[in-house]
């Protein structure tokens, strides 16, 4: 007994590539990856819901290091609240960031696939290397934010005015903790941009590195403008890691540039300003021979008239 094998159709990837999908099609592939994505979201809130308490209590951490927060006994003083719904909608809060964490393949793949197919082959493959560079110098500033907020405390409490409790309100000091997380995380976010004008060839590594000085005054103005810890520890080491994160990506761009035997070209070593070494020649222009004038055209022949329809016969007939 024989089966047919039944033949598959085009992919929806295939098809979104190619351009056959309709307008249609396409708003209604938007909204299947949004419904998959708003579920993977939903997923991880009810996971974040039931891991906001141990969150909370690792960034509470830095709060219990600071003098004057334990008790008697050696136990961390509670942080204050000052309205009854506070420590719920707090609870909501990191549940909803911790979903946002948890659900992240899910709701970033389903993003990618909706942007991929309008890429080129190429721009596929140098996306996955920027977004698998991009996850760990996030958690990299998030970790580095932390560190800050630990060391940061104890200079600010040390530095104020004497005579004031060290007893926080709650969502004053979890939003303090939660902005420079996101604020360091998407900081070191910055060399990316300057791999991606590189790579893109818009700017070379010896550019990206005339730009030192610019770039490190930048970096400190940034620090100290945008970070929310207003102590000198926080700013100075933010501007030196991205200091440091600028250098290592001019030192890629180098390597990218000797790959791809950028900087060898004849004009690569002028400024634009700068005289070509192209020798001057100075020998004189020969006159070229000279041309005949050609014989005039002659008038066409008048072209005959085609035959009626009945009597207009081939080969065949």
């Amino acid at each position: 007994m024989a089966f047919a094998l039944r033949k598959r159709g085009p992919s929806t990837f295939e098809r979104a590539s190619d351009g056959s999908m309709t307008l249609i099609e396409h708003v209604r592939e938007l909204r299947n990856r949004l419904f998959r994505a708003s579920l993977a979201i939903v997923g991880g809130l009810i996971v974040g819901f039931w891991l906001a308490d141990p969150v909370f209590m690792l960034l509470k951490r830095p709060y219990c290091r600071l003098p004057g927060t334990t008790d008697v006994f050696g136990q961390c003083q509670d942080l204050l609240a000052l309205a009854p719904t506070t420590g719920f909608v707090l609870k909501l809060k990191l549940a909803l960031w911790l979903g946002l964490i948890i659900g992240g393949p899910v709701w970033l793949y389903q993003l990618w696939g909706f942007i991929a197919p309008g890429l080129h082959r190429h721009e596929r493959k140098w996306a996955y290397l920027f977004v698998s560079i991009a996850a760990p110098l996030f958690a990299a500033g998030a970790a580095l934010a932390y560190v800050v907020v630990d060391k940061g405390l104890e200079f600010l409490m040390s530095s104020g005015v004497g005579g004031l409790s060290n007893q926080f309100e709650v969502t004053a000091y979890i939003g303090f903790i939660t902005n420079m997380i996101l604020l360091f995380g998407v900081a070191f976010e910055f060399p990316l941009i300057l791999l991606m004008l590189n790579f893109a060839g818009i700017a070379s590594a010896r550019r990206l590195l005339s730009w030192w000085r610019a770039v490190i005054f930048v970096c400190f103005a940034f620090a100290a403008v945008a970070t929310p810890d207003p102590g000198p520890f926080g700013m100075t080491l933010l501007a030196l890691s991205l200091t440091l994160l600028y250098f290592v990506a001019v030192g890629i761009a180098f390597v990218n540039d000797k790959r791809r035997g950028r900087g060898k070209e004849v004009y690569a070593g002028l400024d634009d300003d700068e005289v070509s070494p192209l020798e001057y020649d100075r020998e004189p222009v020969e006159a070229g021979q000279r041309i005949d004038v050609g014989a005039p055209v002659g008038v066409p022949e008048p072209i005959a008239r085609p035959a009626p329809i009945e009597r207009r016969y081939d080969d065949m007939t």
